[in-house]
């Protein structure tokens, strides 16, 4: 067991990019309706622009520019714009829908639900995404997640990194925000929640961008535990 980690009692999960694929996901469902209607779209493009709006929309709301909105519903805005770049215009209102919902759909990495359950034999395990509760729900059932509880954005009608999401999180499992061990690919996710006072796992997830990608693997000895995937993170807080 890590000696730094010990006294954690809950582990709180980022789920985009840290828990599922969500570029190949997309990527693969846009690459299938484009074949299907016939549109010549680079999917890999398109699922790219549709996450790089993600970031503005949530630091408007952050921000006082615009009021606090599901994600659903800012994915859908943002998919109209990409849509419009792209200049695919033949969609139903229908078919929008769903590829709406690939969010919902997106699948975990190789090592997620092993590591998962692994965790969970020692930890409470939850999200702290800033998706919403449906899409949370939805992805864990669609890709065997076995989450003990979901918090999501609207749980605390927030976006991280907002300090409430954190210690909002550790309020509701009524344990202290030092008990607490926020688990990302992400480093400012991890800053955020060390400045709430929350242990932090970085897990390294190379192809969260695709294989064009060029993410920020380096290990960092601010962070409590810098693990490679899941497994390792198990290994290293002996579960």
């Amino acid at each position: 067991m890590n000696v730094q980690a010990s006294g954690v009692r809950a582990l709180i999960f980022d789920v985009f990019g840290t828990v599922v694929d969500w570029h190949g996901s997309v990527a693969r469902e846009v690459r299938g309706l484009a074949k299907a209607k016939g549109l010549r779209v680079n999917a890999v493009k398109f699922a790219k622009a549709w996450r790089a709006g993600y970031r503005p929309a949530m630091d408007r709301v952050l921000r006082g520019e615009a009021p606090f909105e599901k994600i659903d519903i800012i994915h859908r805005a943002i998919l109209e714009d990409v849509l419009k770049q792209f200049k695919v215009a033949t969609l139903t209102e229908e078919e929008k829908a769903h590829l709406n919902l690939v969010w919902h759909r997106l699948k975990p990495w190789p090592d997620t639900v092993r590591g998962l359950k692994r965790l969970k034999s020692k930890f409470v395990i939850a999200t702290l995404s800033n998706g919403n509760t449906s899409l949370l729900v939805n992805m864990a059932k669609h890709g065997g997640l076995p989450w003990d509880c979901v918090f999501s954005s609207d749980t605390f009608k927030l976006f991280k990194p907002d300090p409430g999401m954190y210690l909002g999180a550790a309020g509701m499992l009524d344990v202290k925000p030092e008990e607490v061990m926020m688990v990302a690919a992400h480093k400012a996710d991890l800053r955020a929640a060390a400045k709430c006072g929350l242990k932090t796992a970085f897990v390294k997830r190379p192809l969260e961008h695709g294989r064009s990608g060029t993410p920020d693997l380096a290990s960092e000895p601010e962070f409590t535990v810098n693990a490679e995937s899941f497994l390792d993170l198990a290994d290293q807080l002996g579960c």
